[in-house]
């Protein structure tokens, strides 16, 4: 029987680049509820629950049906503010998938459970090839981009362009969706955020610092999660779009 994992979505209101992101509705719903739709057509997540430290949030999510748990306002990253609901559950497997992912592909969720269940990893993270028409992403900080070894492990993740060169061919973006085995998510927030951490502001470099493995699963969606104005923009762009196609008799 295939393993099945709880996804945690951790979610807070304020976001410097895009005040209120959680909550902006152009598409006609919040974009935390498309993330939650999305992430709960995946056949091998259940439950998927909402973590936030802000009500407003926490009311939106049980208003359009979801699972919602309030959480410490005090956490630095995601992956800390998931443990704090998975400490109180016994799942084995728990999902972290960022509030910001509403085009995330299902099947490739459903992939991550598998790898982590059949793997030796603590950790399994997504990533996809950046493409030519996207080369403009290589330097925007971001957009985070990784490196791999010839086992489909991550060796470093950075803001910065990696590996080196101006030819986006070969690179690798990084999703915003991590799957933990709980002991390792527990041992991870017990850790203090490593210096490299801080410095890149990207949490998964803890993980590294401690000498966790984290595998990746590489994508052929295009998928990016929304940092900014104009990555909503673009979102609310194309799903106003699908939902125009979907109602066309």
């Amino acid at each position: 029987m295939t393993a099945r994992a709880v996804a945690i979505l951790p979610v807070r209101y304020d976001s410097t680049r895009l005040p209120g992101k959680p909550l902006l509705d152009r598409t006609g719903k919040p974009l935390i509820q498309h993330v939650w739709e999305q992430v709960s057509r995946a056949r091998l997540l259940d439950p998927v629950i909402v973590a936030t430290d802000d009500e407003r949030i926490y009311d939106a999510a049980r208003a359009f049906g979801a699972e919602a748990v309030m959480t410490d306002p005090g956490h630095v990253c995601g992956s800390d503010r998931v443990a704090e609901v998975a400490a109180a559950r016994d799942d084995a497997l728990v999902f972290n998938v960022q509030g910001d992912e509403p085009e995330i592909d299902p099947g490739d969720l459903d992939r991550m459970v598998e790898r982590l269940a059949g793997g030796e990893e603590e950790l399994v993270t997504l990533a996809r090839p950046l493409t030519a028409e996207e080369s403009g992403l290589l330097t925007d900080p971001h957009t985070v981009k990784l490196v791999m070894d010839d086992f489909g492990r991550a060796l470093y993740f950075s803001r910065s362009p990696i590996p080196h060169g101006s030819d986006p061919l070969g690179v690798h973006v990084h999703l915003g969706v991590y799957a933990w085995r709980r002991e390792a998510l527990l041992r991870f927030a017990d850790t203090p955020p490593a210096a490299i951490e801080r410095r890149e502001r990207l949490e998964q470099l803890r993980a590294l610092s401690m000498g966790m493995r984290i595998a990746v699963v590489q994508s052929e969606h295009p998928s990016l999660g929304i940092d900014t104005p104009d990555d909503y923009a673009r979102f609310v762009e194309r799903q106003l779009s699908r939902n125009a196609s979907e109602s066309t008799p």
